[in-house]
């Protein structure tokens, strides 16, 4: 059985952002929610400093620490590795908030438009004015709905129709790469082998699913 991962090549990758739009484009996510985010640093002094781009995602890890404290089971781990949750067994407790290492998990307790302020319109401009809001809003009801914990879920549903995530196909630096860890010959395999691939904070013991290429 295949279990899914990404190899990130930081070499690459400077920070555009496009993977984090790509992301919410995608999912409709509401405001503040960022499934896929790109943090930003800068190491050294100036001629020589650094800024380096780091994009985070949920690390899909082998051993999830929000799975071990979920009180409903709403999180599960399929067998392909994708860590997932049951919108109809979470209870929006935050216990896998708090306990995810890598801060990948995202609380909706109420949904939240990004055309708020077309609320204060009369009527009916209120909803003629922002289509795409109730579009949006919509998809996301169907989905996922509020009171809920939720996070990347690698697309599976792209995934399943043998598409990459649209973080990986929207990359203009080509930085992200989408297999199967579980095939010595794949090409996430290969890269991780002849490209010193990493995993971030792999102290924390949970066995994430993402890699890293080294920077410069």
């Amino acid at each position: 059985m295949a279990r899914y991962g990404f190899v990130i090549d930081l070499k690459k990758c400077y920070g555009c952002y496009t993977c984090q739009l790509a992301c919410k484009a995608e999912h409709l996510t509401p405001p503040g929610i960022f499934w896929g985010r790109c943090l930003k640093g800068e190491t050294g002094k100036y001629p020589t400093a650094i800024r380096q781009a780091l994009p985070i995602l949920c690390m899909q890890c082998d051993d999830p620490e929000c799975k071990k404290v979920c009180p409903t089971k709403a999180t599960t781990k399929r067998d392909d590795g994708i860590v997932v949750v049951d919108r109809k067994l979470c209870i929006g407790c935050r216990y896998c908030v708090l306990a995810c290492p890598y801060g990948a998990r995202y609380p909706v307790p109420q949904y939240r438009s990004y055309f708020e302020e077309h609320k204060n319109l009369p009527a009916p401009l209120e909803h003629s004015t922002n289509p795409f809001d109730d579009y949006a809003r919509a998809k996301w009801f169907d989905k996922y709905g509020e009171g809920i914990n939720t996070k990347c879920t690698f697309c599976h549903e792209r995934v399943e129709k043998e598409m990459q995530p649209a973080c990986v196909v929207s990359c203009p630096a080509k930085a992200r790469y989408f297999g199967d860890l579980e095939d010595p010959e794949s090409e996430i395999s290969l890269l991780i082998k002849t490209q010193r691939g990493f995993q971030l904070n792999p102290e924390f013991g949970s066995d994430p699913a993402v890699y890293y290429l080294p920077p410069r």
